[in-house]
Formats: C-alpha cells, structure tokens, sequence
C-alpha cells in the first residue's frame, strides 16, 4: 500500500511451460499496483536458461509475448517496463555486433587514426551481474566517452536498458 514503485517479477523457464506469461496471482498484483496509482516494472529473471541453439525460439516468444500479455491485461497503461534479467549473450553474437559497431566506432573523429584503440573482441564474463570485457590490440585505452559510447550502443542494440551493466577492457598482444 506504501510502496511508490512495485517490482513484479516473472521467472522465464515457467512462462515457457505455461500458456500465459503471467499467472492468475501475478494478473492480480500487476492490476492492483496499477489501479492503487503504483508505478509498475516487470523483470522477468532466467532469461540465460533460454540461451543457445536449441532454445533461441523460447527465448524470442518470450520477449516478444511478455510485453503483449502486459498490454493485454493492463490496457489501461501503455509503455510498462519489462526488464530481462540475467541473460548472457554468446562471444560470437557479440563479436559480430562488434564488427557493426567498429565500422561507427570508427568514423569517430580522431586527431591521431594510429592511435585509436581498436577492439579486437568482447565476450560477457558474467551474466547475474552482467559484466562485459573488451579485449585491445595495442597498448591504448578506451576513454571514458568511447566507454559510455559502446555501453549505451551495448544497451540499445541488445534491449538490456534498466539493467546496470558493467565494461572492463583488457589489452591483448
């Protein structure tokens, strides 16, 4: 009844055992916050057990059917945040983003183009946390707007937006 802001969370591998994302209880509670006047964020956790091969078509319809139920039981309000939580992006999915985001990386304006820090890969180290690394060739640095730059390219190409995501970059040989 106090609460300003209420955090409903929706466990991944049951909505892809059910027919509905949300559970009559989970219905009851995200119509309540909303009728009461609360803000209402919906975080659905486990999304790294729908990762791989054999899983990418759970993990698609879930994205894809959370956000419409939402919709559908709550009409009266539009734009609900739905966060996925703990997901982990594969090397290769992310190297392949990185070749796109180097081709932008790289008609940035540098004084110096032998000086520019060339990312040669990036991988995910942890997904609870999600914790990136950029790995360096030469021995130069991202600076903190070339770090901000690929964090916010990271959260909008990827849709982690609310998730806090941490880069580390590593130089290599």
């Amino acid at each position: 009844m106090r609460a300003h802001v209420v955090a409903l969370m929706l466990d991944a591998e049951e909505i892809t055992k059910a027919r509905r994302s949300m559970t009559h209880a989970e219905v009851v509670i995200a119509r309540r916050a909303v009728e009461e006047g609360h803000g209402l964020v919906v975080i659905v956790n486990k999304m790294d057990l729908l990762s791989g091969r054999k899983n990418s078509e759970l993990y698609k319809k879930v994205k894809e059917a959370v956000p419409q139920e939402i919709q559908t039981v709550i009409p009266q309000v539009t734009g609900i945040p739905v966060v996925f939580w703990c997901l982990r992006l594969p090397t290769a999915h992310l190297n392949r983003w990185l070749h796109k985001f180097g081709q932008v990386m790289s008609k940035h304006s540098w004084k110096d183009l032998s000086a520019q820090p060339k990312v040669k890969s990036f991988t995910q180290v942890n997904a609870r946390h999600p914790i990136f690394v950029a790995f360096l060739s030469r021995k130069t640095e991202l600076s903190g707007t070339d770090l901000q730059f690929l964090t916010k390219s990271l959260k909008e190409d990827f849709d982690l937006g609310g998730i806090p995501i941490r880069l580390m970059q590593q130089t290599v040989a």
